[in-house]
């Protein structure tokens, strides 16, 4: 059964809040919006006015989780001072959720590549979650997406390094980079099933580099803005994203598409599928 993914060519805080009400699913409990900060630096992530509206909508709370790399963001410290300096706290609370220790393990029996996931205490607070992306490019993982907020995004600092060493954190940079990828889907499937499917995917497509946002020092964007997309499938999500990159004729489109191949970014896509996560059959439903 193909998955459904809603599409709107207009890009504001009013149309994030169009296109989750049309989806129609309901987030039950208390809501965690996962969103990302933004790396000191980085002039492409998403500002608090795009996501503020929906945020409110959902009676939501937003949650950053923090870095395993030095920067702006690896300490709580630094980040909270980071989200007040990009305007996040004057917007709404966040709940940096591997703030205090220890974190939640997370068992993923299934796992190509890894068996469990380490992801913020905090996250025992929350029922239901919705998913805030910046659809852009990656500097590993080729592309960045709702695959990548669930895995990457979610884990504490010292589950980034272990979802990056495939198992072993000590080997965050120079693991090998399938098993890298094959990790981000395992630690995407385990924050699924935590929730139960509970979870709603808004992807931005706007802003487009070829770099993520948590990098300091990032390329322009490369093509023009796209659109929103929604959906309750983060593998539909993102599939729809990466044929809406491929079916432009915007003439930036084969840098994009560079990095995402030269990275194998399709990789986590089709290892998501494969773990039950979501399909790569969707139907994309302009609004």
């Amino acid at each position: 059964m193909s998955s459904k993914v809603l599409f709107s060519k207009s890009i504001n805080a009013k149309e994030v809040v169009r296109i989750y009400k049309a989806l129609g699913a309901e987030l039950p409990g208390r809501v965690a919006v996962k969103l990302h900060s933004g790396e000191m630096g980085n002039q492409n992530f998403i500002r608090p006015e795009m996501w503020k509206d929906v945020i409110e909508e959902v009676g939501g709370r937003a949650v950053e989780c923090n870095t395993a790399y030095s920067g702006a963001r690896n300490t709580t410290r630094k980040h909270y001072s980071l989200l007040r300096a990009h305007g996040w706290l004057d917007a709404f609370l966040v709940d940096i959720l591997d703030c205090v220790g220890p974190d939640i393990t997370l068992e993923i029996p299934e796992g190509k590549m890894i068996k469990k996931n380490y992801v913020g205490r905090n996250m025992e607070n929350y029922d239901s979650m919705l998913v805030l992306s910046h659809f852009k490019g990656h500097p590993m993982g080729g592309y960045g997406g709702a695959l990548k907020q669930l895995s990457i995004g979610l884990a504490s600092s010292f589950g980034k390094a272990y979802i990056h060493g495939a198992g072993e954190p000590e080997k965050k940079w120079t693991a090998d980079h399938d098993s890298f990828l094959l990790s981000m889907a395992d630690a995407a499937r385990s924050v699924v099933d935590y929730f139960d499917k509970k979870i709603v995917y808004i992807n931005v497509m706007m802003n487009m580099s070829v770099d993520c946002d948590c990098c300091s020092v990032a390329e322009d964007p490369c093509m023009k803005d796209i659109g929103i997309l929604a959906s309750t499938d983060p593998v539909a999500i993102d599939k729809a994203c990466l044929d809406l990159v491929y079916a432009s004729n915007d003439p930036g489109r084969d840098h994009l598409i560079e990095r995402i191949e030269s990275r194998n970014g399709h990789l986590t896509v089709k290892a998501a599928e494969e773990l039950g996560i979501g399909t790569t059959d969707y139907e994309l439903v302009e609004i």
